[in-house]
C-alpha cells in the first residue's frame, strides 16, 4: 500500500480535497445536497490522484536516470500495474461525476484531458505551468458544477473568479518547482514569486471587497470584518513570501523544495481564509474543518515527499 501512496504523493491529495470543498461551498452555501459534495469530492480526488501516476508512468525514462527511487525505476511498481492503477483512478472519477449530471461530468472529461496532457506533452514545454494552472482551475469549477443546470451555469461570479486567481497561483507555484535543481536562478524565481502574488493578490481584490470600487460584481455575502480577513490574508502573504524570497536570496534544491511544500499547504490555509471571509461567522466549522486538512498533509509528508 505505501509504495501505491509514494506513487500518487498521496500529501498532495489534501490541497485537492481543500478545493473542492472550498468550491462546493461558494457555489452552494453548505455541503446539501451531501450526496453531490461526495460524489464530486470522490471524482475530484479520484482524477487528481491518476494524474499523478501517470505524472510517473511517462516520465519512467527520466526517472531511471535522475529518481531511480520513485517506485516504478526501482521497481517495486511496474509501468503496467502503475497504468491499470490510475486508469482506475480517473476512470472512477469519470463515473462519480457522470452521476452527478451532465456539467461535472463535461469538466470532469476537460479535467482529465488536461491532466493527460500536461503529463504527456505539456510538462516539459513553456506551456506546462499554465496547463497547471488550468487543472486546478477546472477543479475548482467542477466542485461547484453540481448547483448549475447547464455548463453555462457553471461559469458563474465569483466562483470563476476565484478560480482563475488559484489558477495564475499555481503557475507561480509550478514555475517555482521547475527551477529546484537550476544554481543561480533568482531571475526566474523571482519572476515565479511575481505571478504568485498576482494570485494572492486576486484573492484579495474580491474577498476584500475592493471589486465594488471597481464595478465590478462579485459577490462577498458573509458579515466577516473586512479588516479581519485582510488581516488573515496579510499573514499568509508575508508567509509565503518570506519563504519564497529566502529561496530566491539562496538559491538551491535545499531553500527551493521546503518552499515549495509551503507554497501548497498554502493553498489549503487560504481556501479557509476564503470561505470564512465569503460565507461569514456561520461557516467557521467548514473554515475549521478546511484548515484540520494541514495536520494528515503534514503528518503523511513526513513518510511521503510531496514532490
Amino acid at each position: 500500500m505505501n509504495v501505491y501512496l509514494r506513487l500518487c504523493r498521496f500529501p498532495t491529495v489534501f490541497t485537492a480535497i481543500s478545493n473542492t470543498l472550498a468550491g462546493f461551498l461558494i457555489a452552494h452555501g453548505g455541503l446539501a445536497p451531501l450526496s453531490d459534495f461526495i460524489l464530486v469530492l470522490v471524482s475530484t480526488v479520484g482524477i487528481y490522484l491518476a494524474g499523478m501516476v501517470f505524472n510517473d508512468v511517462f516520465d519512467v525514462e527520466q526517472d531511471r536516470e535522475e529518481r531511480p527511487s520513485r517506485p516504478i525505476p526501482s521497481g517495486a511498481v511496474s509501468a503496467k500495474a502503475a497504468t491499470t492503477f490510475g486508469s482506475i483512478l480517473m476512470g472512477s472519477g469519470l463515473v462519480c461525476a457522470a452521476i452527478v449530471g451532465l456539467p461535472t461530468f463535461l469538466l470532469a472529461i476537460a479535467l482529465c484531458l488536461s491532466v493527460l496532457l500536461y503529463d504527456r506533452y505539456m510538462k516539459r514545454t513553456q506551456l506546462g505551468p499554465i496547463f497547471m494552472g488550468l487543472c486546478r482551475t477546472i477543479n475548482l469549477l467542477m466542485a461547484g458544477s453540481a448547483a448549475a443546470d447547464s455548463v453555462q451555469g457553471v461559469f458563474q461570479q465569483p466562483l470563476l473568479w476565484y478560480a482563475g486567481a488559484i489558477g495564475v497561483y499555481i503557475v507561480g507555484v509550478t514555475l517555482f518547482a521547475k527551477r529546484e535543481a537550476v544554481e543561480n536562478s533568482r531571475g526566474p524565481l523571482a519572476l515565479s514569486l511575481a505571478v504568485i502574488d498576482l494570485g494572492l493578490f486576486a484573492i484579495a481584490f474580491w474577498i476584500g471587497r475592493f471589486s465594488s470600487f471597481f464595478g465590478i460584481d462579485l459577490p462577498v455575502p458573509g458579515d466577516t470584518d473586512q479588516v479581519s480577513i485582510l488581516f488573515v490574508w496579510g499573514v499568509i502573504f508575508l508567509t509565503i513570501n518570506r519563504r519564497v524570497l529566502r529561496a530566491i536570496s539562496f538559491p538551491s534544491p535545499a531553500t527551493i523544495q521546503p518552499a515549495v511544500g509551503v507554497l501548497l499547504l498554502s493553498l489549503i490555509v487560504i481556501d479557509a481564509m476564503v470561505i470564512f471571509g465569503f460565507l461569514g461567522s456561520a461557516a467557521l466549522p467548514y473554515s475549521l474543518t478546511i484548515l484540520a486538512l494541514l495536520v494528515p498533509a503534514v503528518v503523511v509528508r513526513r513518510w511521503i515527499p510531496m514532490t
